[in-house]
């Protein structure tokens, strides 16, 4: 036997470990398999194989690993593993190292869901300063959705109760399977000329897989270069597609999107008779309003009217005129009641009455009454007055004293 070179085992394993290093095809792969032999190590790392119907595979996927992991692994499970072949040199064996492990079917396409979500939203997809408002008052509806079906007759009947005068225009587009993405591609595209206010895109329920039509990039990448407005309505209110994401608004289901696209023509009726009834009664205020001012500025004017003016200055002064009248008569009434008091008081006091009583009045010759002894003597002339005339007589005795 002629030996060449002897390696040592390590050496072996070490080349043979350089050589899956340096495999491009084995650095980042995914692998589809059955769980089978797993292990939950106390040290946190997992252990389990990979097996289809001919072979299997030993994988390990660290502690470190599994923060990403978000079930329990169990034998029996279909799953998608990615990560990297390469050899333990201590047992030469190789085995693939997971760094991610997600359920096969469903779970791989929430995978690529995840991936695309997150590039679409770091590309500014998502941005809501982007979207486009859905308008108010929608003449053209587009919608791309299979032609047949329970979502397009539901879109159909709630449309005409809400406003038979709306027009649908519909792209019978399909929704699942090979191809249909580029079938709702193709719909939007064609609806975006047709000057339709908004697009609908939708369909029925379905698992991830039957709905996976909408998560497409070439789909997103068309919501996003629309210029009509886009509504997503997929699936139940429980599904969230990447078309959601992108479209200006999302609906719960089809039949949702087509109450948020129309406005209810009997709402529309209804407020316009609100509104009028509110402009008639704001007009009807603003006429009584008006019709008070007007009043009180003919008040004004009638009493600022320089013949109201003069009537008013006549009238107070006839009204002057009557309270002093009534005043005068009042002080000459007053002035007759102190002259008739006074005029009493002077006829109990005067010489006439006295006279009529029997008195007589003697003057001296120099006409002053005499009213003393002390102002005549015996010779002097006197006049005497009596109630029928006068006589001159002489003073022949004085007596003097009480007689």
């Amino acid at each position: 036997m002629n030996r060449g070179k002897v390696y040592s085992v390590s050496s072996v394993n070490q080349y043979i470990k350089n050589m899956f290093i340096n495999e491009y095809a084995l650095a980042v792969i995914f692998v589809k398999g059955e769980i089978s032999n797993c292990k939950y190590h106390s040290s946190g790392h997992i252990y389990f194989s990979l097996k289809d119907a001919s072979s299997q595979l030993a994988c390990v996927m660290f502690r470190g690993d599994r923060n990403g992991l978000d079930f329990r692994l169990e034998n029996g499970q279909e799953v998608v593993v990615g990560g990297s072949v390469s050899v333990y040199e201590r047992d030469g064996k190789y085995q693939l190292y997971a760094k991610k492990i997600v359920l096969a079917g469903d779970g791989l396409l929430a995978e690529k869901y995840e991936q695309l979500k997150k590039k679409l939203e770091e590309a500014g997809y998502f941005d809501e300063d982007r979207k486009l408002p859905i308008p108010r008052y929608v003449k053209r509806v587009g919608i791309v959705t299979a032609e047949t079906g329970a979502a397009v007759r539901d879109m159909m009947q709630i449309a005409a109760r809400r406003n038979p005068y709306v027009q649908l225009v519909l792209y019978p587009a399909k929704v699942q399977g090979a191809g249909a993405a580029e079938s709702i591609v193709r719909g939007i595209k064609r609806l975006d000329k047709e000057s339709v206010d908004v697009i609908i895109i939708g369909r029925g329920g379905g698992s991830m897989e039957d709905l996976w039509a909408f998560n497409e990039e070439i789909v997103a990448d068309a919501v996003f270069q629309c210029r009509t407005p886009v509504i997503s309505a997929v699936g139940h209110e429980t599904d969230t597609t990447i078309s959601d994401y992108v479209a200006d608004l999302r609906a719960p289901t089809p039949s949702a999107a087509v109450e948020l696209a129309i406005y209810d023509a009997r709402q529309a009726l209804e407020a316009l008779y609100t509104a009028k009834d509110r402009m008639a009664r704001a007009m009807l205020s603003d006429l009584e309003d008006m019709r008070e001012h007007l009043e009180q500025s003919q008040a004004r004017l009638k009493f600022l009217n320089p013949g109201n003016q003069l009537d008013s200055k006549r009238q107070y002064l006839t009204d002057m005129e009557e309270k002093l009248s009534l005043y005068m008569e009042r002080i000459l009434q007053e002035k007759k009641h102190a002259f008739a008091m006074l005029s009493g008081r002077l006829d109990s006091v005067s010489p006439l009455k006295r006279l009529q009583e029997g008195y007589a009045y003697v003057a001296g010759k120099d006409g002053h009454g005499i009213s003393s002894v002390e102002e005549i003597s015996v010779g002097d002339s006197i006049c005497v007055s009596v109630t029928d005339g006068s006589f001159q007589a002489g003073v022949t005795q004085v007596n003097g004293g009480q007689s």
